[in-house]
This record gives structure tokens, C-alpha cells and sequence, in this order.
């Protein structure tokens, strides 16, 4: 149990002109974890110089990064490694606060709309098709072609407040919403451009309801073959295993029978990192990515394989 009035004194001895003294309040207030936080957001008025509330602030972020990491630790070493649980940590880099709850809120609104549409006798393309309508020309999703390398386009809560983001993020809201409906559709990491598959179900089944606000756990599906292919940045344009083909050879990348299968979620968020840190570095905002290449060293973690 933290005493408040313990804090309040370390708050107070926050600008003194001892740095030992500085370094050993920063310490112990580090000490505390997370749960400083609200405690500091009690005791603001006490922070009644610039250099306390620069300290303060500084000392806020640095709790939130240890805490994002040891939080994409435990990711990392789960059994499931759920994806919007992984998105979700990475949200927190730019906005702390949000959580899974709110984020499934605006998931299920779009999954509701969908679900009214399906029909058990629906083909795999049929059931593209209606994810395309109310995805698209329902919920008016887009990819972001005017602003591509904002790094809001790499979180998926603004990815789905402002209906637009880049083509991993359309790709992950598009496949969650799926896999929230039991349809097959998972990440394909293509060079150049992320795409997803709609895999063939291992037991043919009818397709089962899904009831509003359910919760469901994201299980990963690597290494599958795709049926065939969606683009989401494109309007959920689908492709054959030919288009693809084609695609590596005007890249001239060699063919791997990776870019064909489904990943996993980790390299789903590998992708997503890399994609922060190069917007990030076109900002020069060198906080946000040494934050972020830690990230990445945590999830090229060996033990990911």
C-alpha cells in the first residue's frame, strides 16, 4: 500500500539541488510502478516549479515504457499471443490510456452489421463480399493514401475512429472482425504490401452465430495455405495465387512459399513496428523510436520461433 504522504514528500524533493538526492527520489518513485500514477495526477498542485513537473512528467513516461514492455513480454511469451491484445499494446505507445474494452465496442458494431448479413449456406466468396459492403460502403473504411506515413495509421483505435489507416492495419481490423464470425481470414506477410488469405477451414462446418458482445480469443493460424486472396487497403479486391506470383516477380523477389501461407501474429506485429519506426524517423522523433526499437528487440526475442 503506497502512503500518499510518502509520495507527496518525494514529489517535494523532486527540484532539489542535490542530484544524488534527485536520483534517489526518481528511484524510489520508480519504485512504484503504475500505480504512481494516479497518485502524482492527485498531488498536481504540488508540483509548483517547471523543473518538478518537467521531472514528473519524464518520470510518467518512463513507467509507461517499462510498463508497455513488460506487458509485450508477457505478450510474447503467452500460448495465444491474441492480436488485438498485441495491437492493443502498441496503441498504448501513443495513447496510454486506451483498452481492449472500448476498442471491441467499436469492433462489434462493425461484426453486428456484418452478422445480420451471413447465412449459413453463404460461399467463402460470398462471405467476402458482405465483409466488402458493410466494411467499405457501410462503415466507409479507406485506405489512407493522402497521409500514408502518419503514424496513425499504425493504431488500430484511430484506425477505427477515423475509418481510415494503412494496409496492415485495414488488414487487421478487417481479419479480426472475420475471426470474430468464425470466417477463415488471416495475415499474409507480402513484401511491399500486407495482405491477408482466406484459409480453408480444417473441418467443414456450417457457420455458426456468432451472439453480440460474445467474447472470442484470437487463436493464432500460421502457416496455413490460402484459398484465395483480400487486399483491404483495396476495397477488399480478391486475388488469386497467380496475382500474387506476379506480384514477386515484378519485384523481382525470389519465391518462397511464405508469401503464400499465414503468419503468425507476432511478425504481424513486427510489421507494424517497423512501419512506426520509419514514420517516426521521417519525423525525427527519436524518443518514440528508440521506445520503439525496444519494442522490436523484445519481439525478435528468440524465443518468439
Amino acid at each position: 500500500m503506497i502512503e500518499k504522504s510518502e509520495i507527496a514528500s518525494l514529489i517535494y524533493l523532486l527540484d532539489d539541488n542535490d542530484t544524488e538526492v534527485v536520483e534517489h527520489v526518481t528511484s524510489k518513485l520508480l519504485s512504484f510502478g503504475n500505480q504512481l500514477i494516479p497518485i502524482i495526477e492527485e498531488n498536481w498542485s504540488l508540483l509548483d516549479s517547471i523543473v518538478k513537473q518537467e521531472r514528473v512528467e519524464n518520470l510518467i513516461k518512463k513507467i509507461q515504457s517499462q510498463s508497455l514492455e513488460s506487458n509485450l513480454r508477457s505478450w510474447v511469451k503467452s500460448d495465444e499471443r491474441d492480436l488485438l491484445e498485441g495491437l492493443i499494446l502498441i496503441n498504448k505507445l501513443y495513447q496510454p490510456e486506451v483498452n481492449i474494452t472500448e476498442v471491441n465496442k467499436m469492433l462489434d458494431k462493425i461484426r453486428l452489421d456484418v452478422w445480420l448479413e451471413l447465412r449459413d449456406d453463404l460461399t467463402s466468396f460470398e462471405k467476402v463480399k458482405i465483409l466488402n459492403y458493410i466494411f467499405y460502403d457501410i462503415h466507409k473504411f479507406k485506405g489512407n493514401t493522402e497521409d500514408y506515413h502518419n503514424p496513425k495509421n499504425s493504431f488500430i483505435y484511430n484506425v477505427l475512429e477515423s475509418k481510415t489507416g494503412n494496409p496492415i492495419l485495414m488488414a487487421c481490423v478487417y481479419s479480426i472482425v472475420a475471426q470474430k464470425l468464425h470466417i477463415p481470414i488471416y495475415g499474409i506477410n507480402l513484401p511491399q504490401h500486407f495482405i491477408l488469405g482466406y484459409v480453408k477451414p480444417e473441418i467443414e462446418k456450417p457457420h455458426v452465430k456468432a451472439k453480440y458482445n460474445s467474447p472470442y480469443t484470437l487463436k493464432e493460424n500460421a502457416g496455413k495455405t490460402a484459398m484465395f486472396y483480400i487486399n483491404p487497403f483495396n476495397k477488399g479486391l480478391v486475388f488469386s495465387r497467380e496475382n500474387v506470383k506476379s506480384f514477386l516477380d515484378q519485384l523481382k523477389i525470389e519465391h518462397n512459399e511464405y508469401f503464400y501461407t499465414t503468419c503468425s501474429h507476432v511478425e504481424i506485429l513486427k510489421r507494424v513496428v517497423r512501419n512506426l519506426i520509419y514514420a517516426y524517423e521521417k519525423q525525427t522523433n527519436r524518443t518514440e523510436v528508440h521506445q520503439l526499437d525496444k519494442m522490436m528487440d523484445i519481439l525478435n526475442d528468440v524465443n518468439n520461433d
